[in-house]
């Protein structure tokens, strides 16, 4: 009889063999979250082995131009922080976040030639870069399972056709009441997860997530975002929201979910359940109600974007292209407005605020873009692209929205929106304490 010392590669591959094993990628985009992630759970359900990674692809289309605004080091920061929770969340069940950086689509070819599988899993994102970069996997073999799971509401629920979205905001809202659509009931986080796939070459080229910890205002991450959701319902802070939602100072004036909804360390589905439970607990009342207002305005811009790419699937890559726009991000006017030196002090004050925290209040939001189309004649799209470099919670259709919405570029009907600086000066910082903070 000869015995054959058989290496570990081997055996694996004779147990391939003779189980058909369903070997599977998992693409996290903007699902950093193991909690109510459909796409995830779907994954976990139907593979034997599964290898989750993430992809660095944070400098959209990645910046074609010398001009055009480098993503912010906080922002960058805060997507590590983020990769760091998730990947101690994956350890705690026995597998790991690989994370690479590089051309994505000859990531996946690697991928596919050391795990001998084309599957992916993954979120759907129905925007230009998203949806370009899913064509190209699939024109190059990939089987790519995507998942629509970042909205409050399941589009399929929506009592009208995707493509037949009302083009007002107020439409919308009312033909989802009359409905009484809440919110899609969240899923469980998965208890077990399948087991990484044999792939010590991949895993040697995944980059290290530890994060070196700072004094700052926000932290990312899933553990960060429940334990945020979970004070701001136990301090009763949602009853006054539709009172304060409008003040510029302060951790508590506005529910600050934006923060961890961006890159999907929370679902809005998980919140709105927690709302609902909180108005059985409590009751409803103004504040209740307009937080879920504000969650469903999120849902809006998402599915406006849907819409459109049901209605006309041809024309989504190139709807709002940041091409061609070098000339305006050299110029005087956006060096002094994006760095806080306009003149004009609480516009200024609103812009520092940005650089220097990677967050504006809605409200100084809107003034500053208004100040920025109306006052100084901006292009919008450029507008668009410096709070993209800046945001910590970055969301492609809610920023594209809103700055479709005070420009007039978008579908509603009013023109756009331009603000009366002075007036939102007097309403809104009347003792120029905001001011004083900012520009001191």
């Amino acid at each position: 009889m000869v015995l054959m010392r058989l290496t570990s590669s081997k055996i694996f591959k004779i147990q391939m063999t003779i189980k058909k094993i369903n070997t599977a990628i998992y693409w996290f985009r903007n699902d950093l979250r193991l909690s109510d992630n459909p796409a995830f759970t779907l994954a976990c359900k139907n593979t034997d082995l599964l290898l989750p990674i993430y992809i660095n692809l944070i400098n959209p289309a990645i910046n074609s131009e010398p001009s055009y605004p480098q993503i912010s080091k906080q922002r960058i920061n805060f997507l590590h922080e983020s990769l760091n929770d998730l990947n101690k969340r994956l350890k705690g069940l026995g597998s790991r976040l690989v994370y690479l950086a590089g051309d994505y689509l000859k990531i996946f070819q690697a991928l596919r030639d050391e795990l001998g599988t084309n599957l992916i899993y993954c979120e759907q994102i129905e925007a230009a870069e998203e949806l370009k970069q899913v064509a190209q996997l699939i024109d190059s073999g990939f089987d790519v399972k995507f998942i629509w799971q970042s909205s409050m509401l399941d589009p399929q629920s929506l009592p009208f056709e995707l493509e037949l979205m009302p083009s007002v905001f107020t439409q919308f809202r009312l033909r989802v009441e009359k409905h009484k659509l809440k919110f899609t009931e969240p899923l469980n986080t998965p208890q077990t997860l399948p087991a990484l796939p044999a792939c010590e070459a991949i895993l040697k080229q995944s980059i290290n997530l530890d994060t070196v910890a700072s004094d700052k205002p926000f932290y990312g991450g899933e553990s960060k975002a429940t334990a945020h959701v979970e004070q701001y319902f136990a301090r009763r802070l949602v009853d006054s929201y539709k009172k304060t939602r409008n003040q510029l100072i302060g951790m508590d004036y506005s529910s600050k979910f934006s923060l961890w909804l961006a890159l999907g360390c929370c679902s809005a589905r998980s919140i709105a359940k927690k709302l609902l439970d909180y108005e059985h607990e409590f009751g409803a009342n103004e504040g209740t109600y307009w937080l879920w207002f504000e969650l469903l305005w999120r849902d809006y811009f998402r599915f406006l974007n849907l819409g459109k790419v049901v209605k006309n699937p041809q024309n989504h890559f190139s709807d709002f292209p940041s091409e061609g726009l070098g000339e305006d991000f050299r110029s005087i006017k956006f060096k002094r407005w994006s760095n806080g030196y306009t003149g004009q002090s609480f516009v200024d004050a609103g812009m520092r605020e940005l650089l220097s925290n990677g967050y504006l209040s809605n409200r100084m939001r809107q003034i500053v873009a208004s100040y920025w189309i109306y006052d100084l004649n901006g292009n919008w799209r450029v507008g668009e692209a410096w709070f993209r470099s800046q945001l910590l919670d970055y969301d492609v259709y809610s920023n594209q929205g809103n700055w479709q919405y005070i420009s007039g570029a978008g579908i509603d009907h009013q023109g756009g929106r331009r603000f009366n600086i002075t007036k939102q000066e007097q309403e809104h910082d009347p003792n120029g304490v905001y001011q004083k903070i900012w520009l001191d």
